[in-house]
Order: structure tokens, then sequence, then C-alpha cells
């Protein structure tokens, strides 16, 4: 038995999804094939921030800067509980870059794109300052702009839900074996021996997205599909305990001309990051990417530049790393462009959409172009749909964007229940259905057997990584023995 669809997307990561998302909300019938979890990739190891680029503006990007910042004041829109405004300090080194090339970036951060919800960037006087307290006592002057933080990995997860919802079919951990070309559509094989016929097909399989053309896809004749070079960055970073009690992040300039990110992460930690470290030209990406030993010292002596509180390595508690898909334009890793790329392609047979590069804030842009262009290629341009559409649980009622005021009425209303707040700020509107469930067996701190049967039927979690790691960072709070106890349950049958 042949199953049909419209389209068959290749990868669940953020473009896979949010494309599987916009498709399916436009009418096509779509089939999203991840081989691994949601986000188990690149969308989860992120520096967890919607924002423009700042440091983009130095190599010229404007129209990435640009598309990204009009894109940030969408996503702060449509899923209040994930994303929330985040103020920056940047502490002045004058020795790397004037005040005055400062204030003219910041000037133009704050006006390339129209601002609603974020306010504008000013200078800040750091001594006797709660910004400047952390800081070593030579950073007496900064400033202070905004950007946006986000819960990457639930971001994919919820353009998932959505896509489903609106008629898509997602799978996980089954992965596309086969896509053979032909002149009126795909004959496609899953993992699991499954054969579909679809009249389009999307790679956007990331860091991937080359190698999957290479061995997965054929032509009529049977040759391997054409494909593009990229470039593959790792990005590596490190969570330490609390540096700082207030609620702003810092970007800190580095003397190699990077910078680095210190940023306040799940209550009780500071996140730092990012890395590029970029892989040997032709070499597959890791199947797991981790952080190397001079990673971890770099991003501990370049915080400790910044930081009256040196980070060592012994400090650090816990990394990430993922590997990003640039296109390949020449330079250094850190100049290269994270705007991307899509080829549409029918010449040679049933339309193809190769997604190539792209970052996590343009996302939705990416996936709305894409759609566009496969409904071109199918012969119905359909209409686009998602800039004015909230995320599963993005419509917070009266309180507008105010995901704190709503956890707070959460917490009202189930007094002595622990773990509302972060409940709130996982699920937002949804978090009420959540809430109103009997709860079982409390599994671990906060984490009871109504959420985790929520995971596995409506989220594709299927292990312990999945929710400790991914759909909440709760491993981060967790003793290894309560890890022990949510890896159990899972063992145990789910």
């Amino acid at each position: 038995m042949v199953d049909d669809f419209d389209v068959v997307v290749v990868g669940g990561g953020i473009n896979g999804t949010g494309l599987a998302r916009d498709l399916a909300g436009r009418g096509w019938r779509v089939l999203l094939a991840e081989r691994d979890d949601l986000a188990s990739h690149t969308s989860s190891a992120s520096t967890k921030l919607v924002h423009g680029g700042l440091r983009y503006l130095e190599t010229y990007d404007f129209s990435l800067v640009r598309k990204a910042l009009q894109e940030r004041e969408v996503l702060l829109k449509s899923a209040p509980h994930l994303i929330q405004p985040l103020r920056f300090v940047l502490p002045h080194a004058p020795h790397l870059r004037p005040a005055w090339m400062i204030r003219i970036g910041l000037f133009l951060y704050d006006h390339l794109a129209r601002r609603e919800l974020l306010p504008g960037s000013h200078g800040l006087r750091l001594a006797g300052s709660v910004y400047g307290a952390p800081l070593k006592p030579e950073f007496t002057r900064g400033f202070v702009y905004s950007d946006g933080w986000v819960d990457d990995a639930r971001l994919v997860v919820l353009n998932a839900q959505d896509a489903k919802a609106r008629g898509a079919e997602v799978l996980t951990r089954c992965a596309v074996t086969q896509a053979v070309r032909g002149t009126d559509g795909w004959q496609v094989t899953l993992q699991n021996g499954r054969r579909l016929r679809a009249r389009a097909l999307v790679n956007a399989a990331g860091p991937w997205a080359e190698r999957f053309l290479c061995d997965h896809t054929r032509n009529a004749a049977g040759q391997p599909l054409p494909s593009r070079g990229l470039r593959l960055v790792k990005g590596s970073h490190i969570v330490v305990n609390q540096r700082f009690t207030h609620d702003h992040a810092y970007i800190f300039q580095n003397a190699d001309g990077r910078i680095i990110f210190a940023i306040p992460y799940q209550e009780r930690f500071t996140l730092i990051g990012t890395t590029d470290v970029e892989l040997p030209e032709h070499e597959d990406p890791p199947a797991r990417a981790t952080i190397a030993e001079d990673e971890i010292a770099y991003l501990c002596e370049q915080a400790s530049r910044y930081l009256a509180q040196p980070v060592q390595p012994a400090d650090v508690l816990w990394t990430y790393a993922g590997v990003r898909p640039l296109l390949d334009e020449g330079g250094s890793a850190s100049a290269v462009t994270r705007d991307y790329l899509l080829e549409a392609d029918a010449d040679g047979g049933a339309p193809l959409l190769n997604v190539w590069g792209g970052k996590l804030t343009t996302y939705r842009k990416l996936a709305e172009d894409g759609a566009t262009q496969i409904g071109e290629l199918l012969g119905d341009a359909r209409k686009a749909w998602t800039a004015g559409t909230t995320l599963p649980g993005g419509d917070l009622g009266s309180h507008g964007v105010n995901i704190e005021a709503f956890a707070a009425e959460l917490q009202a209303a189930h007094q002595g229940r622990p773990g509302v707040r972060r409940i709130a700020r996982a699920y937002g509107s949804k978090a009420r259905e959540l809430l109103a469930a009997p709860t079982g067996t409390e599994i671990a701190p906060g984490l009871f057997e109504s959420e985790l049967h929520h995971l596995v039927e409506g989220e594709w979690a299927t292990n312990a990584e999945d929710v400790l790691w991914r759909r909440s960072k709760l491993g981060l709070h967790c003793t290894a023995e309560q890890r022990d106890a949510v890896a159990n349950w899972f063992k145990a049958g789910a």
C-alpha cells in the first residue's frame, strides 16, 4: 500500500516543523519525517535568543538584521509563554570599539524595523549600578538594548503540534531512507518500510541537508541529485551557577572580534556562549555534537575578562553543542551570513525545495517563503497565514503577552501545587487543562505522571532525555537519582 501526500518534509528541526505547519495551514496534505527526536540537534542547541543579530551590522548584513528584527516582533506575539523580552547590557571596552560606533550601531538596531513591544537602547553608567556590580570595576560605562529569549526546543514542538492540528502527519524516529524523483511525483520510502507518494519534497535536514541529497535521493535514472556545499560550524555553550541576580543579560566583546553572551538561565544558572568552530570540509556532522576542552577554556577565559567572579572550567555544570549549517561564502566562520537560501527546483521532475542555512529568529519567514514557492510549483499559490496567528498556548487572553501575570493567576488558582510557574511558561494557555487533570504520582520534583502522559501522547516524547533536556530543562534541577526515576518511569511502559 502506498499513501499519498502533497508534500513530504524531511527534518524535524525548526525549519522543517515551521514548513510543515505553514503548508498544512494552507490545506496541503503534509507528512513530516524526522529520524531522531524533534529538535534533537541544532534546533535545541542555540543560544536561546530571538534577536536581530547586532554583530551582523559590522558585516553590513543589513537585510538579514532588518528581516530578523521584523520577525522578532512577530514571534514575541505568537508565543509569549516561550518567547519573552530580554534586555542586554553591553559593557564598553574602548580598545575594542569606540563609543560612537556602538551608538550608531544601536541607533540602527532600534530603527531598522518597527518596535512595538521592546524599549529602545540607551547609555548606562555601570559604576554603582546593579548591572555593573557583577563586572570588574574597570568597566564604568556601557549600553543597554533589547532582544528576546526563547525556549528553542519547545518552539519546535509547538510548530509540530500546530502542524498536526492542521492535518499534517508528524513522524519522529522514522528516517526517509529513499526518495526517487519522477516526472509527476516522488516515491518515498521510510525507515519502517512504509511507502509514500508525494507531489513535492522538502529537504530541511539542516546540517545533513547535503548528505541527505547524496545518500537518499535519486532521479529516475538512479543518480543522486546535485547538492550545494555547506559550511558546518559548531557552536558550544556552558552553564554555570548564577553569576548575577538581576534579569538582564550581558554581551561581551572579545579581543578576537567575536562576542559571547552571558544570559540568566533557568532561574539559578548563567548560560555562556557561543563558540564558532568550523568542521573540516567534507566531514559529516557528528551524530551528537559535543564541546571540546579548548572551547570550555575559551568561554571561561572570555567571560572572566568581564565578570568580577572568574569562571573556571571546574565551575561548569552542563554543556551543549550544535552544528549550524551556513552558506559557504568564504571568510571566517563568525562572519558568514546566518541568512537562508531556498532553492526550489522542478526542472528535473517533481518539485524539490532545498533549505540551506537560516537562523532560529527567521524560521517563520523562511517557512512562509518556502510554502509559497512550493505552492507555485504545484500550480496553486495559496495565501500566507502565519504572521498574525499564535502558536499553541500563545493566546493568554486578557494578559496579552504578559506571561508573568498569567503565571501568577495560575499560581493563585493552584496554591500548594509545585511547578505551576514552570508549567505556565512551558504550556501557556494549555497549562489550564494540564493543571486540571489528576496529577498521579510525582516522579521527580514538580514533575507528575499527568505531565509525562501529556508529553508522551501530545509531544512525541519517548524517553527521559526528551523530557528532561528538550521538552524541559528539568535535568539541570534534578539529582542523578531523580533523573533515573524519570528514566525508570519510561522503562516501566510509560
